[in-house]
């Protein structure tokens, strides 16, 4: 159901998304929010789409051919390794690569691989080469089980360089990246809200009436966020500011934190019939649960810590 859903998107042009820090950015995810809105984990998918295709523009590959479905696959594992080695004017990938959603039908992927000097770089591969092959899913989570997300294998896989080592993770893009996860998460956030929404047309609850309000005030912080570091990004698409980083991070915190409290409160306020009874929204909040743990958590809150502080006039 996914991919098909995601492939519908790609051939109806859903997925034909401005490119961030162009002046239009706040359409951009608002088109993911939307996406995931709609569905979550065919977003998850489309959103990486989406960056690939800004990742290979800001990088100056070429850009996708009609009816290519792209992923990125740069999750690392300290059990799992990815190598990569000159093979005539391209290279060759060996090993595992985790994390690798849409790995049963993505036609294409931008990979992260190392290189023998321990150096990350990025390398455009096909998916449907036979050196490429996604191994048996552990997945057992019901939440984002559509999104095939495992272990890819790649024995001797023919990957062309896209742009210079470091490239990857050094570019302005990279954080605006991560604020279209976050769109996403907003949008995923505002479909398990409906159920809490509907329930205001009974107001003789004022514990129902209160998570809603709480839960309305976050999401439209969140979605203020999201507008304002749109703006920030297109006045200043090359980070000249150098506050990319910390942009990206503060929106991710707000959306995730908004996110928790549409989980959270949805369930206190509405009890568990819709989880049990709505095949729809438990799908969503699995869904939402799963993809939120993108974030790591206090990690992230430590490094926004950190950046807050040294940025703080």
């Amino acid at each position: 159901m996914t991919a098909g859903l995601v492939r519908h998107w790609l051939q109806s042009g859903r997925l034909d998304l401005p490119l961030p820090a162009a002046g239009r950015t706040g359409e951009r995810w608002h088109s993911l929010a939307t996406l995931a809105e709609d569905d979550i984990t065919a977003a998850r998918i489309g959103e990486a789409h989406a960056d690939a295709v800004a990742i290979l523009h800001e990088l100056g590959a070429k850009p996708p051919r009609t009816g290519e479905l792209w992923g990125v696959w740069a999750a690392e594992s300290h059990d799992a390794r990815l190598t990569a080695r000159p093979a005539g004017s391209d290279f060759a990938l060996d090993g595992i690569k985790p994390w690798c959603s849409g790995a049963g039908f993505v036609t294409r992927a931008l990979v992260t691989a190392q290189l023998g000097d321990g150096e990350r770089a990025l390398f455009a591969v096909s998916v449907t080469d036979p050196a490429v092959r996604p191994v048996p899913s552990p997945w057992w989570n019901s939440g984002m089980a559509g999104s095939d997300t495992r272990p890819v294998q790649f024995t001797h896989a023919n990957a062309v360089a896209v742009g210079e080592p470091g490239d990857y993770l050094g570019r302005p893009g990279f954080w605006h990246g991560a604020i279209g996860v976050a769109a996403c998460w907003l949008g995923g956030a505002r479909a398990v809200a409906e159920p809490l929404y509907r329930s205001a047309a009974d107001p003789s609850d004022p514990h129902t009436l209160a998570h809603l309000g709480a839960v309305d005030a976050a999401l439209t912080a969140a979605a203020a966020v999201l507008d304002d570091a749109a703006e920030r990004i297109d006045a200043d698409p090359f980070d000249r500011a150098g506050t990319a980083e910390l942009v990206a991070r503060r929106v991710r915190a707000v959306v995730e934190h908004a996110a928790d409290e549409t989980l959270s409160r949805s369930a206190r306020a509405l009890g568990p019939g819709p989880l049990c009874h709505n095949a729809r929204h438990a799908q969503r909040v699995a869904d939402l649960a799963i993809y939120l743990r993108q974030s790591h958590a206090e990690r992230d809150l430590a490094t926004l810590g950190r950046l807050a502080g040294r940025h703080h006039d």
